[in-house]
C-alpha cells in the first residue's frame, strides 16, 4: 500500500513536471532587457543555440544580427506596422507586409522559404527569424559588398533593400541614417556584452536538455 501511494505521487509529480515543461516551451519569451545581449539569451537558451547556428550557416556576426532584429521589432514575435489612414481618420490597411521578429515583408520571405528550402519558416518563430537575417545580410554583401561586420551599412541595406541601397536611397532619408547608426552601436555594445558572457552561455547550453 505504501509503495503504490509513492508511485502514484511519483506520477502525479511527473506529470506536473511535464506539464510545466510543455507550457513553458508554448509561452513567447519576450526579454527582460532587449538591450543586454547577455541577459536576452540567459533567459532563453535556445535563442542562443539558434543564433549561434545562423552564424555558422551565414557567416554574419550574432551582435549584427541581434542588433538588427532588435531595431526592427524588439523581439515582438508578431510585431506589425502601423496602419495606412484615408483623411487621417479611416484606416485602410497596413503600411506594409512587414511581420515578425525579423519585420521581413512577405514577398523577401517567400524568397527566403524557397532558396533555403525551409518552407515551413515563420516569422513569428524566433530560429526562422534569425536564419533569415543570416541569409538576408549574406546575400547582401555578396550583391552589394557591404561587411557583414557592417551593421551600419548592413542596416541600410536590409531597410532600403539591396537595390534602394545600390541606388543610395537612404541619403534621401536623414532619420534612416541616424537609425543606422543606433544599428551600429548597439551592435558594438552587443559585440561586448558578448565578450563578458560568451563561456558561461556555452557551458550552460551545452549541458542544458
Amino acid at each position: 500500500m505504501t509503495v503504490g501511494n509513492t508511485n502514484t505521487k511519483f506520477v502525479k509529480a511527473a506529470s506536473l513536471i511535464t506539464t510545466i515543461l510543455v507550457l513553458q516551451g508554448c509561452a513567447t519569451y519576450k526579454p527582460s532587457n532587449p538591450l543586454n545581449i547577455c541577459t536576452i539569451f540567459a533567459g532563453n537558451l535556445n535563442w542562443y543555440k539558434e543564433a549561434k547556428q545562423s552564424n555558422q550557416r551565414w557567416g554574419t556576426p550574432i551582435p549584427v544580427m541581434m542588433a538588427i532584429m532588435q531595431q526592427e521589432s524588439n523581439f515582438v514575435d508578431d510585431a506589425r506596422p502601423g496602419y495606412k489612414y484615408f483623411l487621417g481618420i479611416i484606416p485602410t490597411g497596413r503600411i506594409s507586409s512587414a511581420y515578425g521578429y525579423s519585420q521581413a515583408l512577405n514577398g523577401v520571405w517567400g524568397e527566403y522559404q524557397q532558396l533555403t528550402g525551409n518552407s515551413g519558416a515563420d516569422r513569428d518563430d524566433f530560429d526562422d527569424a534569425i536564419d533569415f537575417v543570416g541569409w538576408y545580410t549574406a546575400g547582401t554583401q555578396r550583391m552589394t559588398g557591404v561587411s557583414k561586420w557592417d551593421a551600419y551599412g548592413q542596416y541600410l541595406a536590409y531597410h532600403e533593400g539591396r537595390g534602394g541601397y545600390n541606388r543610395a536611397s537612404y541619403n534621401k532619408k536623414p532619420w534612416l541614417l541616424g537609425v543606422a547608426k543606433k544599428v551600429k552601436t548597439k551592435a558594438a555594445n552587443y559585440t561586448a556584452q558578448l565578450k563578458q558572457c560568451s563561456t558561461r552561455l556555452e557551458s550552460k547550453s551545452s549541458s542544458w536538455f
